[in-house]
């Protein structure tokens, strides 16, 4: 990578990336065996702590990942930051989930995140990943970013390409946004299911939005082949709304008991995730609406026919005029134009 940070010795100490499950290669499906065989220390501890928010049990993340956020080893307390900040989300936990983000930020500034490459690249991709993922600026420029971005290892480097791309769907780059998903996916050397199931749904969000339904669902199902074996049912959850009935259209009949699991989730994971993402970013994403009608908004803001709704989530055209009259009542306006402040764009 151009003007990349060179390193000029071998690393002998004992050094190890954080999230160490996001790193991790494995078949779908063998979550648990792969940890089976992760070292029995603290950094196996955090790789548990991740399974379980991945499969949509935050608390027990939290319990598992809170003794390391003050920890002397940068890696673990980055790991516990990031993890705890998005447990305490899912949990409600607003206060909490804030306290852990400043955490990653002050762990940022320390003489030791800057004296060794390594640890200053993991800090600036979970740093820009904690930011993205509630709609905030990143702290950290893409150019900033490539200078360190080959010092990650590829499962690192797979996560580091959707919150690139994930920026890049928050200024409406939808093309971009496809493009560096798809052509992550098609470069890697192995299977990382954790940072494809990612990208396969941040690939759906960017078809979505430029009307490629087929493509969209496409994505959204390998996706789902590659989540479902293992249950990473969270990671699926938290983009209902940015995947704008994408999951009711590959999920709601044909897998109804998991679909019904996914919107629990994402209706947890949304109640917090609205509590710091409107005052940190001066919003108004709507908190009354069901995922169903969020879902119908998303689309309707963004120009789709009642018709066109209608075929894409597989329900009828009085249904989605029946749902956004009642969006339409909750919200107190009158029109799709007002729509806007209060959705996801």
């Amino acid at each position: 990578m151009r003007g990349e940070v060179a390193v000029d010795r071998i690393y002998t100490d004992s050094w190890r990336f954080p999230m160490p499950l996001m790193c991790a290669a494995f078949e779908p499906g063998t979550l648990d065996k792969t940890l089976d065989v992760m070292l029995k220390d603290d950094y196996g501890v955090i790789a548990r702590a991740e399974a379980h928010y991945y499969r949509g049990c935050p608390d027990e993340a939290r319990r598992l990942a809170e003794p390391y956020l003050l920890s002397d080893d940068l890696s673990l307390r980055l790991s516990a930051c990031l993890l705890c900040a998005y447990a305490n989300l899912s949990l409600n936990r607003a206060l909490a989930a804030r306290r852990c983000l400043a955490y990653l930020k002050e762990t940022g500034k320390g003489q030791r995140t800057t004296k060794d490459p390594r640890i200053q690249a993991s800090y600036m991709l979970l740093a820009a990943s904690a930011c993205v993922l509630l709609h905030f600026p990143s702290p950290v420029s893409r150019d900033e970013f490539d200078l360190y971005a080959s010092l990650l290892p590829e499962g690192l480097r797979l996560f580091a390409t959707y919150a690139l791309a994930h920026r890049a769907y928050l200024d409406g780059d939808y093309g971009r946004c496809v493009g560096m998903a798809e052509n992550a996916l098609s470069m890697k050397q192995e299977s990382y299911p954790v940072p494809e199931v990612f990208l396969h749904l941040i690939a759906a969000v960017g078809w979505i939005n430029q009307r490629e339904a087929d493509r969209a669902n496409a994505h959204f199902m390998r996706a789902w082949q590659i989540a479902q074996p293992d249950g990473l049912i969270e990671i699926v959850g938290e983009h209902h709304g940015l995947l704008q009935g994408v999951l009711e259209s590959c999920l709601k009949k044909g897998h109804p008991q998991e679909f019904a699991e996914i919107i629990k989730v994402t209706e947890r994971f949304s109640r917090g995730w609205r509590r710091v993402h409107n005052p940190g970013a001066g919003a108004t994403v709507a908190e009354s609406l069901t995922t169903t009608e969020f879902a119908i908004a998303m689309l309707a803001c963004r120009g789709w026919t009642n018709d066109e709704i209608a075929a894409h989530m597989g329900i009828s055209r009085g249904t989605v005029k029946n749902r956004l009259s009642n969006t339409y009542a909750k919200l107190g306006i009158t029109s799709r134009a007002a729509l806007k402040q209060f959705v996801l764009l």
